[in-house]
């Protein structure tokens, strides 16, 4: 069929739909692959970029409240069998991410849970990011509140405008931003602790000494697990990282040294100086606990102001700390605000097949975050992240159990991610039931409804049954839901012979754009081709192929002849 062929008259509208998402997206290929034509940053701005996302003070809030209630032994055993969980279930993400170049919703569809099914986990990571947001915008306030007098309300409402203007922009501003508040950042958060180790050792035995509020100074099963599934609630920050990871340039054998350290770096490798910052943030609640109380010991602004306190004169004490609380604060939330963006936007787009713009879900998450920080969530911050965990720790274990035993050892599920409406099924039960019944399970033990004994175990047990689960569920299924179909019509292979996306470019005859290889799919309704957001965006199911194809007898620029297929079956891709 021709493109010159007649279209029923909604194509017109879906047309208009798709050229305003095509318009705005190609900013930063938002909700699509990345192709080669973008990525023109080295491997270590990009790691750079990525870590510059992790200056949050969240984490001294997180290590301080678990040192305070269970002790230091407690909060550092917790704090790294955390870090190895993130550390092992980031890896095999990352690297996905890295190497062809999607994010981790378009890794989730391929990886277990299918077109639509995804949809559940970019909720989870949307939460994610506007719990964090305002987390961070909650400790702003504090630090606004003692700098400059500003009642808290009016500091949550600066912490959350602020940062609109920054993420009206993407990778291109987002670098720059993080590339030049790193330096500043490191240095106002590591040269208070040098100094109070050099110069009062004391410091260091009165830290390591300390029982905690319900400890007794030894180090045990439940107390540890508890901490540790505080600390995991931040397992989807992978999915931050991504989003800046997704920007690699391809892995050759020239730069394969600086690839592999930068994906580990800025991937997983995050969790490191996370770790880090939480056993900081026991040191430092520890440190002035004596002076501020065991309830304002938690709040980053309090530890730093007495850590700066010690080093410097009065007047700089206040003004210092509240500088790195906001420098802090503007480069994570920046961050959650754009992922978060992008994540409610897939989802949508997904599900309405409208594109509505990123800045309308820019709000949507803003307002969720101005709501949680209005709401006080800082003095129940262990109880929401607690119970978040368990959702995160589902999502990501059955992931990356797809990639690392299902894709890699079982060769059940595809090894090359699949993103693309019409080439995946809907609904892929693998990953599906994996999050559902371990996120279900661990939510119930958290809640104490298997009791109290059990009640630590939660994320134990969110991680255990992903793990089991999701394996046992693509043997069972023998795979046969992960692709709908296992050719998309074009004759151009996918990748190049380095194993990196291909960067021969198609025109996309919906939206007349240029395209990468990897983004786009034959049409079923025209002898062209079709990008993969014009694809979110079809309403109607016109370029949507379907679940069966035959061989081209003849040739052709797109290497096979679509069968017919009646509307109904095509708009169900």
């Amino acid at each position: 069929m021709s493109t010159t062929e007649s279209r029923p008259p909604t194509a017109d509208t879906a047309k208009a739909a798709a050229d305003q998402a095509v318009k705005e997206t190609l900013e930063d290929y938002t909700l699509r692959f990345a192709p080669r034509s973008y990525r023109r940053w080295p491997a270590m701005v990009v790691a750079t970029t990525a870590l510059g996302g992790i200056a949050y003070m969240a984490d001294f809030s997180i290590g301080a409240g678990i040192g305070l209630a269970h002790g230091t032994g407690n909060a550092l055993v917790a704090i790294a069998v955390a870090a190895v969980v993130i550390f092992i279930t980031g890896f095999p993400l990352a690297y996905y991410g890295a190497r062809y170049n999607i994010d981790l919703d378009l890794i989730t569809r391929g990886s277990g849970f299918g077109y639509y099914g995804s949809v559940l986990t970019s909720v989870i990571f949307a939460s994610f990011t506007f719990i964090f947001f305002a987390l961070e915008g909650s400790i702003m306030a504090q630090g606004l509140k003692l700098g400059l007098g500003l009642p808290l309300w009016l500091g949550y409402l600066i912490s959350t405008l602020m940062v609109i203007p920054l993420v009206i922009y993407g990778m291109k501003a987002l670098s720059k931003l993080q590339v030049w508040t790193t330096p500043i950042w490191l240095l106002l958060m590591v040269g208070p602790l040098v100094y109070l180790i050099a110069t009062d050792p004391g410091t260091v035995d009165r830290f390591l000494s300390y029982s905690g509020t319900d400890g007794d100074g030894g180090v045990n099963t439940a107390s540890v697990l508890l901490g540790a599934g505080v600390c995991l609630s931040l397992i989807a920050q992978i999915g931050e990282q991504i989003d800046y990871l997704r920007f690699m340039p391809p892995k050759t054998e020239a730069n394969r040294r600086t690839w592999w350290t930068a994906v580990v770096m800025a991937g997983p490798g995050w969790v490191v100086l996370g770790a880090l910052k939480q056993a900081i943030g026991v040191f430092l609640a520890v440190y002035i606990l004596g002076e501020v109380g065991p309830a304002a010991a938690t709040e980053p602004i309090q530890q730093f102001r007495g850590a700066f306190g010690a080093m410097m004169p009065a007047w700089m004490v206040v003004p210092l700390a509240v500088a790195l609380v906001v420098i802090s604060q503007i480069k994570i939330n920046v961050t959650n605000a754009y992922s978060g963006s992008l994540a409610w936007t897939n989802s949508f787009t997904r599900i309405t097949r409208h594109y509505p713009g990123r800045m309308v879900f820019v709000l949507v998450n803003l307002g969720f975050a101005l709501a949680l920080m209005e709401a006080d969530m800082f003095s129940f911050l262990n109880t929401i992240l607690g119970f978040y965990s368990n959702c995160a720790i589902a999502w990501v274990v059955t992931v990356a159990t797809d990639i690392g035993i299902n894709k890699y050892v079982l060769k059940v599920s595809p090894l090359q991610p699949e993103f693309r409406r019409g080439m995946l099924h809907a609904v892929n039960p693998v990953g599906v039931v994996a999050f559902v019944a371990s996120s279900g399970l661990s939510i119930a033990l958290y809640f104490h409804v298997l009791g109290d004994t059990l009640q630590p175990y939660s994320p134990v047990a969110a991680a255990v049954i992903a793990f089991v689960l999701t394996p046992l569920t693509a043997i069972v299924t023998r795979g046969r839901y992960y692709l709908r179909r296992t050719e998309d019509g074009i004759g151009e292979p996918l990748l190049d012979p380095d194993g990196n996306p291909s960067a021969v470019t198609f025109d996309c005859h919906v939206c007349r754009q240029s395209y990468e290889r990897p983004d786009l799919t034959a049409c079923a309704t025209h002898d062209d081709v079709v990008c993969s957001l014009c694809l979110s965006t079809d309403k109607i199911g016109d370029h949507v192929l379907p679940a069966t194809a035959r061989p081209v007898r003849g040739g052709g620029p797109v290497g096979f002849e679509a069968e017919a297929a009646p509307a109904e079956a095509r708009a169900s891709g």
